[in-house]
């Protein structure tokens, strides 16, 4: 498995598994058959509402010997009810504890937006704060604090642009480490890894299949289907593979880590070959081209009446 190398020689396969989504009851169990069939990249965050079932596999993994915790890499998310200073430490010991961990390996601001606390998420305006009370360089403050607390080995941002990114390197003692966002052939973002590349932040790509099985209300009415897409088609019958052995074979190629989610044992198999898989030149030419801009996890979440968030200022794109 190719790894992705930070500075202090810590090594992230670049294949991971996603737990978005994952239903209780069911993610327990695909923890635990993707450890046993090779997967040691782990990719969590509290919000999902699942760290408690994955910290159950983590667990028994490792009592039954199948993997050390010093083989595993987990990445856990700050959300946005915690941003601020002084509220880090606590959200990341609430993940270690679900988790049953004593440290992570990476922990991410989930999203550059703030709301209230006690707010699960916001149904109007007022719950979402401005930036200009929660400013960002406070919430890493409490990010590079809970690093330097052990509480974690590395740490990053998730959903951020070239432009919130750069904002923030000006104010940050500890440089973020990885940027998770949405990637690809639809969406290829090539100014935001030009971006990240010279700046020395990894790239992590969510989404990479299309989240097709995301819910209704985060899908648009003519949304294309990224497994479905013809040349995609076309270029793993070339290959003898799947579409979706295509997107994560892509991404892999590309040096950017990626957590495709599944719970079906043969799934996560087929998922984990893709790393074996070599795309042409040519294939890559073709992939490139079908790059849309087409993000299909928009933000528009985000978009409430009263609160200061638009489309433009959440990507910074005109």
């Amino acid at each position: 498995m190719r790894t992705a190398t930070f500075v202090n020689g810590d090594a992230m396969p670049l294949l991971g598994l996603g737990t978005w989504k994952s239903a209780p009851g069911e993610v327990g169990a695909a923890v635990r058959e993707a450890i046993r069939l090779g997967y040691r990249h782990i990719d969590c965050a509290s919000v999902y509402g699942n760290e408690p079932e994955v910290g159950e596999a983590l667990r028994g993994a490792i009592e039954a010997g199948e993997v050390k915790r010093e083989e595993l890499w987990i990445t856990s998310k700050l959300w946005c009810n915690a941003h601020g200073r002084d509220n880090v430490a606590a959200a990341l010991r609430r993940s270690l504890t679900d988790l049953g961990l004593a440290w992570l390996d990476l922990y991410l601001i989930h999203w550059p937006v703030p709301i209230k606390s006690g707010v699960a998420f916001p149904t109007s305006g007022t719950d979402l704060l401005p930036l200009a009370q929660v400013p960002l360089e406070s919430t890493w403050e409490g990010m590079e604090a809970a690093l330097e607390a052990g509480l974690t080995r590395h740490i990053g941002v998730s959903n951020f642009s070239s432009r919130k990114l750069h904002d923030l390197l000006a104010h940050c003692r500890i440089r973020p480490e990885v940027n998770q966002v949405e990637r690809h052939p639809l969406l290829q973002q090539p100014g935001l890894v030009a971006y990240c590349a010279a700046e020395g932040v990894h790239l992590t790509a969510y989404s990479p299949l299309g989240s097709q099985d995301r819910p209704a209300a985060l899908k648009g009415a003519d949304e294309p289907v990224l497994l479905e897409n013809p040349l995609i088609g076309t270029i793993a019958a070339e290959h003898g593979c799947s579409p979706a052995q295509v997107l994560i074979a892509w991404q892999l190629q590309s040096g950017i880590s990626t957590i495709p989610k599944s719970v079906r044992p043969a799934r996560l198999l087929e998922n984990l070959a893709a790393a074996e898989i070599t795309l042409t030149p040519a294939d890559l030419e073709r992939i490139a081209a079908l790059d849309q801009q087409r993000r299909l996890v928009d933000g528009s979440f985000w978009l409430l009446e009263g609160g200061p968030w638009s489309l433009q200022t959440l990507w910074d794109e005109t």
